[in-house]
């Protein structure tokens, strides 16, 4: 079994780097893969930069270079929900892209020809995700995506009520649609920084990096650890 991880942000990639023992790395059109063998599994690591065509990009690498059977996106994603709270952690049910628009001609905001408006995760990824949530505060759902930084709350608003969101990030929808027309199962792993409805003041956001880091790295090895098994 082959698996492709891509982080959004090089804490989380290093965070799992520390916990693992490499067999090899290298580069692909600048982009540094790392190598290693977790539970019979081999594993492909790679911090695919921020935003959609990023993340695409990268996933394409990993299933047409390493031709892996699943990918598992890590990352971070601002609550727009208020049922969330700063460290809980979304499993990416559904992901859809809130930015992709062609209601020009009589379609949904979100619908991508030849996908549809949302594009569902694997069921047996998302099941292991769940087995495996003891101890932490995890919730399931719809995951936003889009190539948008968004920090106002009207548009956090307008976006929970479109899609019904989770929460709102810059890759997973775009890695969801490539693993859906590559017809590869996928995972989607979010980690809130922010939540404007609950309060953003517990910690600075260099210490939620390293504390979601560590927290979300664990979560990740515990799936990896539960899928052979």
């Amino acid at each position: 079994m082959k698996i492709g991880i891509l982080f959004a942000m090089k804490e989380e990639l290093d965070a799992l780097l520390s916990k693992i023992e490499l067999k090899n790395s290298y580069e692909i059109f600048d982009l540094k893969f790392y190598e290693c063998e977790l539970n019979n599994i081999n594993c492909t690591l790679v911090e695919c930069g921020i935003g959609k065509v990023n993340a695409a990009r990268s996933t394409q690498i990993l299933i047409d270079n390493m031709k892996v059977d699943y990918i598992i996106n890590v990352g971070v994603a601002g609550g727009i929900s208020k049922d969330l709270d700063v460290c809980d952690i979304v499993i990416g049910e559904k992901l859809v892209q809130h930015d992709f628009d062609l209601t020009g001609f009589n379609h949904e905001k979100g619908y991508i020809p030849n996908v549809g408006k949302y594009i569902d995760a694997d069921e047996y990824l998302v099941k292991i995700a769940m087995d495996n949530s003891e101890g932490l505060n995890i919730h399931k759902g719809i995951i936003a995506s889009g190539d948008i930084f968004v920090t106002e709350e009207k548009m956090s608003d307008k976006i929970n009520t479109k899609f019904n969101a989770l929460c709102v990030e810059m890759e997973g929808a775009s890695i969801a649609q490539v693993c859906y027309l590559s017809h590869i199962p996928f995972l989607v792993i979010r980690s809130i920084s922010d939540s404007p409805k609950k309060g953003n003041n517990k910690m600075t956001y260099d210490e939620f990096v390293i504390k979601s880091s560590d927290i979300v790295s664990k979560y990740v090895l515990k799936i990896l650890m539960s899928l052979n098994n």
